[in-house]
């Protein structure tokens, strides 16, 4: 039976639920680390049940940074308007917003790169190993990094997260659908910088 002052510490590092942390270092044997790696599988479990609800509730906030040079504008869907008035929904929004103003990315996710986009990208990296000495699928398997490395620096959800870099901004959301018991998704953003 794992003690109280373990199981608090284990809520407050994954925002689980009492039983769902004290379940969880129980499976574990104690082990904090495992415990948290075993919420943050079963968050991703559950977010993924919840990922086909419909979103008709949320925001659109708005970030401008302190210089007032750049800002960006982000609309963050949830299924109620209880969690949309959320502090943690609002917090997440505000994060999100940030994030674009600092990362400009051009997509929300994979699935909204256009085939002609990729296509002419892969063109590109192809061209660098045009009559080398690399069989083709070692080529291929380049290609197919670069193809997830244009993924990570273009597409919002696969971007590493400003405020913690070992966790993307698609996992972000996982912890907050765990954490909300709601369907989020971002609609939609845009970016504004002064003079582009």
């Amino acid at each position: 039976m794992a003690d109280s002052s373990l199981v608090m510490k284990l809520r407050e590092m994954t925002g689980a639920g009492i039983l769902d942390a004290k379940k969880a270092l129980d499976e574990t044997g104690g082990d904090l680390e495992k415990a948290v790696e075993l919420l943050r599988k079963k968050g991703a479990i559950k977010a993924a049940k919840k990922g086909e609800r419909e979103t008709a509730e949320g925001v659109v906030h708005a970030y401008v940074h302190a210089n007032g040079k750049v800002g960006a504008m982000l609309e963050l869907l949830c299924e109620t308007d209880f969690v949309a008035r959320n502090a943690q929904f609002q917090e997440l929004a505000h994060d999100l917003a940030m994030h674009i103003a600092a990362t400009n990315p051009l997509y929300i996710r994979p699935e909204d790169v256009s085939p002609e986009v990729l296509a002419k990208e892969r063109e590109i990296w192809a061209a660098e190993f045009a009559g080398g000495e690399k069989p083709a699928a070692v080529v291929e398997k380049i290609l197919e990094g670069k193809v997830q490395k244009y993924y990570s620096e273009t597409c919002l959800l696969k971007q590493a997260f400003v405020k913690d870099e070992d966790i993307t901004i698609e996992e972000l959301l996982q912890q907050a659908v765990a954490k909300l018991g709601e369907n989020i998704q971002v609609k939609r953003f845009v970016r504004f910088a002064l003079g582009e």
